[in-house]
């Protein structure tokens, strides 16, 4: 029997899969190339969500609250609010690269950031001031 040089895996329009799941269009020997996977087969970790961002109608810049952020930097809660500060910078940045859902996401954490520092500096400043009348 003769070998050939060339061989027809599964085609991607016949939906067919091999043992690993993937499906592989007909290439020469040594030339195989994968069908892309699918969103859902990508790293769990952090990506860019890109993907799913241009499916989506514009939905307008997502805000970085980066003015409360800065606000928060006031209140003598120093380690959380500049953690709040790095978040927001960090989601602007994103929002400037396209990654909708990062900067969203990003963002919605500065401001839980931001909230959480004002709320405990408000209550060190008080507590603070109630002692030192006493």
């Amino acid at each position: 029997l003769r070998g050939s040089k060339s061989f027809t895996a599964a085609l991607a329009a016949e939906a067919e899969r091999n043992g690993h799941g993937l499906a592989y269009k007909s290439v020469s020997v040594g030339h195989l190339e994968a069908a892309p996977l699918s969103p859902s087969r990508l790293s769990l970790g952090r990506a860019s969500s890109t993907a799913t961002s241009t499916a989506a109608p514009e939905q307008g810049r997502p805000r970085d609250y980066l003015l409360l952020a800065m606000f928060s930097c006031f209140c003598p809660v120093w380690p959380i609010n500049v953690v709040a500060l790095v978040f927001s910078i960090m989601s602007r940045n994103s929002g400037q690269q396209g990654d909708m859902d990062g900067a969203r996401r990003l963002g919605r954490m500065a401001r839980l950031l931001s909230i959480v520092s004002i709320i405990l500096g408000t209550i060190i400043i008080v507590l603070y001031i109630a002692l030192s009348v006493r």
